[in-house]
């Protein structure tokens, strides 16, 4: 009995003295930094948007005075710089959409670039030199460009009821 409890005494200071050798796991949380919607204007849901190269095609089958209420994602060329009240998306490399916004209700941030998506009425209209004059001057042109413009142009224009900005 005593040779049983000397062997259970020096098992047990074996199981004590043995090193813990325990690991440690690092575990590294990788979390996706979702980007922030701002709605200026009004909400709008986002499932409704249409590509670019359907705006397009949309675009051209219109005729002054037809309107189709859409919503789609474009990279803005210019904000008018004044006031905020009109932007220039870029359509494809050549076509620009003019956008303004209902009622007069709201405006972009002068310094804003990027993509938005805009929600409202895409149409088409012929707009008049004095008219052009007043967007270029609004947009900072030179004495020399305003006076080159002399005849109206047909312009893909937009009325946005809302805009959405990730950021």
């Amino acid at each position: 009995m005593r040779v049983l409890g000397i062997l259970l005494l020096v098992f047990c200071l074996t199981i004590s003295c043995k090193k813990d050798e325990k690991q440690e796991v690092i575990v590294e949380e990788t979390v996706e930094a979702k980007p922030t919607l701002e709605f200026i204007g009004t909400q709008f849901e986002i499932k409704r948007e249409k590509s670019l190269a359907t705006i397009k095609d949309e675009y051209a089958a219109l005729k002054p005075l037809d309107t189709n209420y859409v919503a789609f994602k474009a990279n803005v060329n210019s904000v008018c710089q004044k006031k905020g009240c009109w932007m220039r998306l870029a359509l494809d490399d050549e076509k620009e959409i003019f956008v303004k916004f209902k009622d007069y209700g709201f405006f972009m941030p002068k310094n804003l670039e990027g993509e938005v998506m805009v929600n409202g009425y895409a149409f088409v209209e012929e707009t008049s030199v004095e008219d052009l004059k007043h967007f270029a001057e609004d947009a900072g042109k030179s004495e020399e460009e305003i006076a080159a413009i002399t005849e109206p142009e047909l312009t893909y224009s937009f009325i946005a009821d809302g805009v959405m900005i990730e950021k």
